[in-house]
């Protein structure tokens, strides 16, 4: 997939103009999620670089937790279906046109996911019984984040970028019970195997 690199355009966005539309793009998520009541760092009132336990009510309030590696998933995954997508299309590869609407994706995503609908489905179709949604400053990590997949996959050779795909989900599965798979499985369609199964990790 690092092949589009290579075949960007001479007419590709520059790198200036790239940073400013996803700043745009962000900032406008964030003033977003703020208005919709999210605080804007933990309301305990400091903030963490690594929250490590999951079933905590720091759990997606700090910078980063163990769900910022399922947005490292996530880049690697929008890379693939947009390279997909001009590869199906005949369309030349832009990295930067590509870079931008995958960060506009995740942003649209945070969005969506600290929407009250979003989270009372965590909350009944997940162990994420403590749930309460993301703080802004979480949501503009794990938007980073996937920025940095993003771009781990436009460089590396594919069979890398799959490699690392498959260790991060299944050591994420090891040690919380839960990675990117699992999470759109129980979003969309909850089996209640699975969540007994996840949820006995915190007994």
């Amino acid at each position: 997939m690092h092949e589009a690199a290579a075949k960007m355009p001479n007419n590709h966005m520059s790198l200036s103009a790239t940073s400013l539309v996803v700043m745009a793009i962000v900032l406008a998520g964030a003033i977003a999620l703020y208005l919709m009541g999210r605080p804007l760092i933990c309301t305990c009132g400091y903030v963490k670089f690594w929250e490590a336990q999951v079933f905590s009510a720091g759990n997606s309030q700090h910078i980063t937790d163990w769900y910022t590696i399922t947005h490292i998933s996530h880049g690697l995954l929008f890379y693939f279906l947009l390279w997909l997508g001009c590869k199906l299309t005949g369309r030349s590869f832009n990295v930067a046109a590509m870079f931008i609407t995958a960060v506009a994706i995740e942003t649209a995503w945070e969005v969506l996911e600290n929407t009250n609908f979003i989270i009372d489905r965590y909350r009944d179709a997940t162990p994420a019984f403590g749930y309460y949604g993301d703080s802004v400053l979480n949501s503009v990590s794990d938007i980073a984040a996937m920025a940095f997949g993003f771009m781990l996959a436009a460089k590396l050779p594919v069979w890398l970028t799959i490699l690392i795909a498959a260790v991060m989900e299944i050591g994420l599965t090891l040690v919380i019970r839960d990675n990117l798979a699992l999470n759109i499985v129980m979003l969309l369609y909850p089996f209640e195997a699975i969540r007994d199964w996840q949820q006995a990790i915190v007994k």
